[in-house]
């Protein structure tokens, strides 16, 4: 399709029951599904001649942990052909597990793994699913919000034992009073030191 508005119509007309919402923004068709039509979906952007959807650009999440459904799953693809992006969505629980989508595009292994290691969603189907970005033994998963910024174990030389060690992390006290000021505005003691001074003078 050469026209967006005319690939939506398609979509939305070849894909009626599957699809939950559709949207163009930015110059890219943004589609909203249900998990379980993903591969029906793939299969029909994919093969069908007026779409020709034949690149997995990325796949990725967004955590949302206030939700029900927590994760949401974001595919992109892109029509070399019409020269045309295509995002499509759908969101899940926590402990679902969705379709993989490597027997359609090999190229979706890695990503998948990835989405996997950063926020713990689990793909069945899939060929080879373990942390691609973490270390062995790792704990948690990086990208999620409720995951803490220091991690929960560290790693480092030990000079005693001569090799690297992986510890839990322990911050002295100072380091934990963290100020959130934005960096911009200034931070609350700077601004007092500027204050003290201007008066001063």
């Amino acid at each position: 399709m050469k026209n967006l508005l005319d690939l939506e119509k398609k979509i939305n007309s070849e894909l009626a029951t599957k699809i939950k919402k559709t949207e163009i923004r930015h110059n890219q068709l943004y589609v909203e599904i249900e998990k379980e039509n993903m591969i029906d979906v793939t299969l029909f952007i994919k093969s069908d001649k007026d779409t020709k959807f034949r690149q997995l650009i990325d796949i990725t999440a967004v955590d949302y942990p206030e939700n029900t459904e927590r994760f949401k799953i974001i595919y992109l693809f892109l029509s070399h052909e019409f020269n045309q992006r295509i995002i499509i969505s759908y969101f899940i629980s926590e402990k679902e597990f969705v379709n993989s989508l490597t027997s359609i595009f090999p190229s979706a292994n890695w990503m998948e793994r990835e989405v996997f290691d950063m926020y713990g969603v689990n793909f069945k189907d899939h060929p080879d699913l373990r942390r691609i970005l973490t270390d062995y033994g790792f704990q948690g998963h990086p990208l999620r919000k409720d995951f803490p910024l220091t991690g929960h174990t560290e790693v480092r030389y030990s000079e005693d034992r001569k090799k690297v060690i992986n510890e839990p992390v322990k911050l002295e006290q100072n380091y934990r009073n963290f100020d959130y000021k934005s960096p911009w505005e200034g931070t609350k003691y700077i601004k007092e030191l500027t204050e003290n001074n201007d008066k001063k003078n």
